[in-house]
């Protein structure tokens, strides 16, 4: 079976919130128990994700990025049973970039873009992104990306190896694979992916959210 999540929020640029986490997080969990694939989409064309929403960042203490809720919900998306896949159609910024990392595969459009601009707004990516990039292409690529702030075309994503497909519809283009995928055994697919996870250590995550609630601190002192 085949499930869809679908980030619906065009006029933020699907940008996220605590609500808008929480529904993720519900579906996904909910979804993916049921289904073989579950594909995480976003409407529109414009974007895939922003990331987090600024407003909800300006209000953000460092007790909120020491247990930050962007980084767990994203975590639990990768240890979903199921095989996930974003279809990503447009920029995929910052936490959105973090919430394709943490799916098994993706599918992005020839004009989809990544970047991690965290470092020059003071704050690290700390959703997983400083530490799954470089578990995906390499700590040099990877320092490019989140120290550099270099912006990685679809079609340099597919060079490394982290985009897996490019297509004009990657949404129908995530859906097809999606199905063939759903062909497979599911016991056989469920095990493989648990046997490939070397899930990320609890310590190496841990190290992002403390980092970003000391960078939070230093921008909010009165937070403390």
């Amino acid at each position: 079976m085949l499930g869809t999540v679908t980030l619906d929020r065009p006029e933020k640029a699907h940008a996220y919130d605590r609500d808008h986490l929480d529904a993720l997080l519900h579906a996904a969990l909910e979804l993916g128990r049921e289904v073989t694939v579950l594909v995480v989409q976003s409407t529109g064309d414009r974007a895939f994700c922003g990331g987090a929403d600024l407003g909800a960042m300006k209000a953000a203490s460092f007790l909120d990025a020491l247990e930050l809720r962007s980084q767990r919900v994203f975590d639990e998306l990768s240890r979903l049973p199921c095989v996930t896949i974003a279809a990503i159609q447009g920029p995929a910024i910052a936490g959105g970039f973090e919430l394709a990392l943490a799916c098994d595969l993706r599918v992005a459009s020839p004009t989809a873009r990544f970047a991690l601009p965290e470092t020059a707004l003071g704050i690290i990516p700390s959703a997983g992104g400083t530490t799954r990039l470089g578990a995906l292409v390499g700590a040099s690529r990877a320092k490019a990306v989140v120290l550099g702030g270099a912006s990685v075309s679809a079609a340099e994503a597919l060079d490394w190896g982290l985009v897996h497909r490019l297509s004009t519809d990657p949404r129908a283009e995530a859906a097809r694979w999606g199905l063939e995928i759903t062909e497979r055994d599911p016991v056989a697919l469920r095990l493989a992916k648990e046997v490939m996870g070397a899930e990320l250590s609890a310590a190496s995550l841990a190290r992002e959210r403390v980092a970003e609630a000391i960078l939070y601190a230093r921008k909010h002192p009165e937070s403390r």
